[in-house]
């Protein structure tokens, strides 16, 4: 660990996140809502103020990509979505052409070496439209999201089309890792009449899909209703909000779930029915939100919306310019209209490992470049340590056996997939 490493820890963000007594953080987690769930959890368990940092040694599994990639099945153009099965095969879905281009499955055996590939364009089951996401069971079965389709491919082990789900399964969807076909993902839900956020757990192990609340959670603000139509469509962006907290979760090994849905640093796990069970906190506070920050946020967004990424293939047709138009002129007014929560979330992103243990990113400086740090957890409410920015990033798949995924990009800008060995002290 550097110097300068120890300094960005130390500073800036962490210093205006000042430790508070913990007397004083109850106070502070009522004010963001951490609500009723916490008052009848079984266990509270208060964690170290200052961070330990870790520095751990990373086994080289394999490398796969880049330009000078040896074979063609390796030659990556952009890489949506990583998933390793319960066997250790890595799954990964590239994507050609932008957002309505081709897209493929290729999978990756534990010694970098290909199984199989699959997926193809068309308007068929089976067939991709515009491929968003990709989900992975642990016996190998694969999941794509595609929302020209507005539904789900599920393809058996092996690449083979099973069926096709038109519903909607919610945001960040995670398969569970104890077995058959389960998924959990989070959403607003007015179905009850009580607007708010829950996780929800979608059984496709058959025809008949089956739907179970897990975790209604806490909401920081009143679900609003939104016009999807084309005519309507600046209706549609108009409530843009920053710094909002989201609610961020991953599945546990036990069937249970660890989530965040306050702007406190409090992690809430769950059974498999989702009762609350733990809930881990540290004394760190979130930064208020100063007027100079709404303006720089306001600015940071409306950069990047006259700087747009998406890639379309093709011209587009003046019909698909009309939307786009419709579609950037509507974001600039929600930007310009904002509103703001009065503080920054502590907690950026939730994961889960194999084994159950828990990586915690938590947020940087608004507009800093690089990502904040990893708090390594255990789910009986061990501190493991911090994973400061320059010494590991967070994977963008973990896999049995502490494996872990990464991508970068070379000098070309071609995504190369590096896949790692967790040490067992955080796995």
């Amino acid at each position: 660990m550097t110097a300068g490493a120890r300094r960005r820890l130390g500073g800036g963000l962490a210093a205006a996140r000042a430790a508070v007594r913990p007397a004083a953080l109850a106070a502070v987690l009522g004010a963001v809502g951490f609500h009723a769930e916490a008052a009848v959890a079984q266990e509270v368990v208060d964690l170290p103020a200052e961070d330990r940092l870790l520095s751990p040694d990373l086994e080289l599994v394999y490398r796969i990509g880049s330009a000078g990639a040896e074979a063609e099945w390796e030659e990556f153009s952009s890489i949506e979505s990583l998933w390793f099965d319960g066997a250790g095969n890595l799954h990964v879905m590239d994507q050609t052409g932008g957002f309505l281009g081709r897209a493929r499955i290729v999978v990756v055996d534990p010694a970098g070496g290909l199984v199989t590939e699959f997926g193809r364009s068309g308007d068929g089951p089976g067939e991709f439209r515009a491929p968003r996401q990709m989900y992975v069971w642990a016996d190998g079965s694969t999941m794509v999201q595609d929302i020209r389709h507005m539904g789900y491919h599920v393809f058996a082990p092996g690449g083979e089309f099973e069926r096709m789900l038109g519903m909607e399964l919610g945001s960040d969807v995670r398969p569970e890792r104890t077995g058959g076909r389960s998924v959990v993902g989070g959403s607003w839900d007015s179905s009850t009449g009580d607007e708010g956020r829950v996780i929800l757990r979608f059984d496709l192990s058959s025809d008949e899909v089956s739907e179970q609340t897990l975790v209604e959670a806490w909401a920081p603000r009143e679900q609003e209703e939104r016009s999807h139509t084309v005519e309507d469509i600046e209706d549609m962006v108009r409530a843009a909000w920053a710094f909002e907290p989201a609610l961020l979760f991953d599945v546990l090994p036990s069937g249970g779930v660890a989530f965040s849905d306050s702007s406190a640093y409090a992690i809430k796990l769950t059974d498999p029915s989702g009762a609350v069970s733990r809930v881990l906190r540290r004394p760190i506070r979130p930064l208020p939100v100063t007027e100079a920050l709404r303006r720089e946020e306001r600015d940071r967004r409306l950069e990047r919306l006259r700087d747009p990424q998406v890639n379309v293939r093709g011209e587009p047709s003046p019909e698909l310019l009309v939307v786009l138009n419709a579609l950037t002129a509507g974001q600039e007014a929600a930007v310009e209209n904002m509103r703001f929560y009065p503080e920054v979330p502590v907690i950026a992103a939730v994961r889960t490992t194999w084994d159950g243990t828990l990586w915690v990113q938590r947020s940087a400086e608004p507009g800093a470049e690089e990502p904040g740090p990893i708090d390594v957890l255990t789910p009986d409410g061990r501190y493991l340590g911090t994973l400061a920015p320059d010494v590991l990033e967070m994977p963008a798949a973990f896999g049995p056996g502490g494996l872990v995924a990464f991508v970068e990009t070379d000098a070309f800008d071609v995504p190369v997939i590096t896949v790692s060995r967790l040490p067992p002290a955080i796995r």
